[in-house]
């Protein structure tokens, strides 16, 4: 399973924008891909409304993980893209 942590850097964590950006990617791969809060159950990183529901705000550590093939270059990409503020863009 690959694996990647990353610390939210939208200002607003993952709400509205941030999320909305962030599921539309997850989704471009086509890999089933997760992400969790620490301590908390993973949830489908493609759906808008469960990691809304995640209440994940700026400055927290996030994992994602999957078991798909090519999943690592997927990861790399998803952190990169988290790790901006995707609300000042």
């Amino acid at each position: 399973m690959a694996t990647r942590t990353v610390v939210i850097a939208s200002t607003v964590g993952l709400h509205a924008r941030p999320a909305s950006l962030f599921t539309q990617a997850v989704d471009a791969t086509g890999l089933d891909i997760t992400i969790a809060k620490d301590g908390e159950e993973p949830v489908d990183a493609a759906s808008i409304l469960m990691v809304m529901a995640l209440g994940a705000g700026h400055g927290e550590t996030m994992t994602l993980a999957s078991e798909d093939e090519g999943a690592d270059a997927a990861l790399d990409s998803l952190v990169a893209l988290l790790s901006r503020d995707l609300d000042a863009e």
